[in-house]
């Protein structure tokens, strides 16, 4: 089998940790299934080759497409610009591709520029009552999904409108865009699929600076999260190795 490219964004060691742990696990991935570049400590090789992988994850980070260039953190930057950089012919060829919260802006982006922004429907650290589409219910990634299910969430952008030819397949109340489609095989998600309750944990104590809450509610969003049963997320992790791989 071809493997898997898992790309991370996340400059915390004990994030990218925790994160990259959480992909194995819910998406039920070997050693020998995947590779993991950390870009934030590589930039992605020159001679990347798309067809030497079954499909590309991007997984989470701090960083937000919408934020003025001027402000961004110079390592934040040249990974967006990297990942960005892959979207053309990732669309163009409809590699199978999973971006999963930061992926969402940026698949957004590269679809509808100017259509991810702060304006309206970020949302703070915790769980959501996430709905299928119409279009979900028929969607083979979210084969195995009920119609309602709850996810993790913690975003400070979001897309806005539905961006030019993308499919809209799960939606919240808060962030009605929680999931999209761009041809057959390019997808994102704004909840987390790889996350539960106690990965989640993890990064609260390591982002309560970073903006997403108050730090003084670290331990009630904790204590929030430990009631939380977070099952059905994973399952389109497990859906993308077992339908994409090569």
């Amino acid at each position: 089998m071809k493997p898997f490219l898992i790309l991370q964004l996340r400059p915390e060691d004990d994030a990218a940790d925790n994160e990259f742990a959480a992909f194995m696990d819910k998406g039920g991935f070997e050693p020998d299934d995947v590779v993991r570049l950390r870009l934030d400590q590589t930039s992605l090789p020159d001679d990347l080759n798309l067809d030497d992988y079954s499909g590309v994850i991007v997984g989470g980070g701090p960083g937000c497409v919408s934020d003025p260039v001027a402000t961004k953190d110079p390592v934040e930057k040249r990974i967006e610009d990297e990942i960005l950089a892959l979207m053309p012919e990732i669309c163009a060829r409809d590699v199978p591709f999973l971006g999963c919260c930061y992926g969402m802006g940026v698949l957004g982006h590269h679809l509808s520029p100017g259509v991810v922004s702060k304006d309206r429907f970020g949302e703070p650290v915790g769980a959501v009552d996430c709905a299928l589409t119409d279009e979900g219910r028929a969607d083979p990634l979210l084969d195995g999904v009920p119609d309602d299910f709850r996810a993790l969430v913690g975003h400070k952008e979001a897309v806005q409108a539905l961006p030019d030819d993308a499919v809209h397949l799960v939606c919240s109340e808060p962030a009605p865009f929680q999931m999209l489609r761009f041809g057959q095989n390019v997808y994102a998600t704004q909840f987390h699929p790889e996350a539960d309750a106690e990965g989640f944990e993890t990064r609260i104590n390591i982002y309560k600076y970073k903006g997403y809450f108050p730090p003084e509610q670290a331990e009630h969003l904790i204590a929030n999260l430990r009631k939380e049963d977070i099952r059905f997320p994973e399952v389109i992790l497990r859906n993308f190795k077992a339908i994409y791989a090569r």
